[in-house]
């Protein structure tokens, strides 16, 4: 029984040595908890690969926050609609299909076509009668014969069914129906509709059989060769927007990363939100694959000011506060730091904007990397 006690006493003696030892050797930094100072030696220091460092005068940019949206030119958008009313014959294409200009997009069948071509063709045969009539009318006022009244009325008439007949074959062209058929009797109750630009189709308001207004679209094309961005600025930051300026801008619903562009455009009148739209140019906007419709949250580059601050790595937050670990003084081979708060003012490019340098003497040197092992941990 006392070998068994005896025993269990050295295996936890044991056990206890290599609890301590163990932590020891994960403890690289030390920090005296009751001093007022973190000491850290020299030994420590070059084996963190820990580096000191003061204020640096960086560029800070001014920025204007908007939100907006990925579009394209006017130009490159298209709504499809008919000239006249009709019902859908065939509708061939889908959502995310890529169209030509020129390529037929659906057909429309209304028996009001045939009666187009119907009074088209009846125009065309009256004018070989109204102008032989006109012709005739005029000869014979020339010598006396006819009366002004009768001349009149053959010009009247003539020019009149000319006019019509203009009318008509107008109309008959923009439904894309042969007027040289229609002046030849050969009849049509169907009507093609054509795209008016390239690209793809991004929606569709209609089926097979369905009847559509001239009012109605039909389906729109969206050419994506081509794409900016559009943007919303608030009414108290407009003064600041000018050509030119940098934008930075990000997808939020796609990834984090940051694109480029620079204004374009900016608007002059203010909508009913109290903001005044940006437009704005994408850089290598060919290399993305960016579609039309697509949120967008960006930052205007206005301006940049000269600002002091410090590596973002050399200040820890703890509890809602920033601190930073200020040198006060290195004896022998140990340094002394001390815990000070510091205020913030946004970051740029790895540095981070001290508002509160006037809390610190001109030449503080700052603990500005591996910070994070002593106020961190």
């Amino acid at each position: 029984m006392k070998n068994i006690i005896n025993r269990i006493v050295i295996t936890c003696i044991l056990t206890l040595l290599i609890i301590s030892c163990g932590s020891e050797e994960k403890t690289s930094v030390s920090k005296e908890k009751n001093s007022e100072y973190i000491e850290i030696t020299m030994e420590q220091f070059n084996k963190n690969n820990m580096e000191l460092g003061t204020f640096k005068e960086q560029d800070f940019p001014k920025i204007v926050s908007a939100t907006g949206m990925i579009d394209v030119p006017p130009e490159n958008k298209a709504s499809v609609s008919a000239t006249m009313g009709g019902y859908i014959k065939t509708t061939p294409l889908l959502i995310g299909d890529t169209v030509k200009k020129g390529q037929l997009l659906v057909t429309l069948e209304n028996p009001e076509f045939v009666t187009l071509q119907q009074e088209y063709m009846e125009l065309n045969e009256q004018l070989v009668y109204l102008k032989s009539e006109y012709e005739r009318q005029q000869t014979m006022i020339a010598e006396k014969i006819t009366s002004q009244k009768s001349f009149l009325k053959a010009e009247s008439d003539y020019k009149t069914s000319i006019a019509r007949r203009n009318g008509l074959k107008k109309q008959l062209e923009m439904l894309h129906i042969s007027t040289a058929n229609a002046a030849q009797g050969n009849f049509t109750a169907i009507a093609s509709i054509y795209a008016p630009i390239a690209g793809s189709i991004s929606k569709t308001f209609v089926s097979m059989g369905s009847y559509v207004s001239p009012a109605s679209s039909i389906l729109e094309i969206i050419n994506n060769d081509h794409i900016h961005l559009e943007l919303s600025v608030f009414e108290k930051d407009i003064m600041s927007i000018k050509k030119d300026q940098k934008i930075e801008f990000e997808i939020p619903e796609v990834s984090d990363q940051v694109y480029l562009g620079e204004v374009h455009l900016v608007g002059n009148s203010i909508d009913e939100n109290r903001t005044i739209k940006i437009h704005g140019h994408i850089e290598d906007e060919s290399d993305y694959n960016f579609i039309s419709g697509m949120f967008v949250s960006s930052r205007i580059i206005t301006s940049t000011e000269k600002r002091l601050a410090l590596p973002s790595e050399a200040i820890v937050p703890i509890d809602d506060i920033d601190y930073v670990l200020v040198l006060v003084k290195k004896e022998n081979d140990t340094y002394y730091f001390h815990q000070e708060e510091v205020k913030l003012n946004g970051n740029f490019e790895g540095f981070s904007l001290i508002e509160n340098t006037k809390d610190f003497k001109q030449n503080t040197t700052f603990l500005t990397k591996g910070v994070f092992n002593l106020l961190g941990a």
